[in-house]
């Protein structure tokens, strides 16, 4: 860590389709440059305009295995015959640097790096009710009937996951300057605790 940086923190936003993460976390993305988007890496090959280290690391499948021997792989997936994870090693240079680093990522992959990294911060991002997440999915214009059923019901799933987080944020309507800065003031909050300084008494006067 830098010299006189205070140490960034690991923020895990999840949340259902139709919950407004991408929305809500690009707002924070463009509005706060103390905050970075985790880039996943992958096994699958890249797509035409996909740039290495932007949109994924792009790693041979021997790398993936061996990053997750090594304990570099804060959580992987695989989906539809590809490798997905998240690369501890990048995650944590930035945190070095003072930076927090935002995984956007789903309740099992969250709770897979809370087992492996405690001090990340894990926000459950979600619509007010049910019917509020129901329009949205269908106000996208892309979603059949059984898709938008099938979502529903994965978002009941997730809410399993409810307690193992540590806030809830709720996203209404027209409200995702206002759901970004509530999560800002969270990381903020968090970054004050005493449980996250707990060398400051130590080294006060050394």
């Amino acid at each position: 860590m830098k010299q006189g940086v205070r140490r960034g923190i690991p923020v895990i936003i999840s949340g259902p389709s139709g919950s407004g993460k991408g929305t809500v976390v690009a707002d924070i993305l463009t509005r706060n440059h103390q905050y970075a988007l985790s880039v996943s890496a992958t096994t699958r090959a890249p797509r035409p305009g996909e740039v290495n280290g932007k949109h994924y690391y792009f790693i041979s499948r021997e790398e993936f295995a061996h990053r997750i021997e090594t304990g570099d792989m804060l959580e992987h997936a695989c989906y539809v015959g590809n490798e997905y994870g998240t690369p501890r090693s990048e995650v944590e240079q930035r945190l070095r640097d003072g930076i927090h680093v935002i995984l956007e990522i789903d309740v099992q992959g969250a709770v897979q790096i809370k087992e492996k990294f405690p001090e990340a911060l894990l926000i459950f991002l979600m619509p007010p009710d049910e019917k509020t997440l129901e329009r949205r999915l269908r106000g996208r214009g892309t979603n059949t009937e059984a898709d938008i059923a099938r979502r529903l019901k994965q978002a009941r799933r997730e809410l399993e996951y409810f307690d193992r987080y540590d806030y809830l944020v709720i996203n209404r309507e027209g409200s995702v300057q206002s759901s970004a800065d509530t999560i800002m003031r969270i990381v903020e909050s968090e970054q004050c605790s005493v449980r996250r300084n707990t060398d400051f008494a130590k080294h006060y006067f050394s």
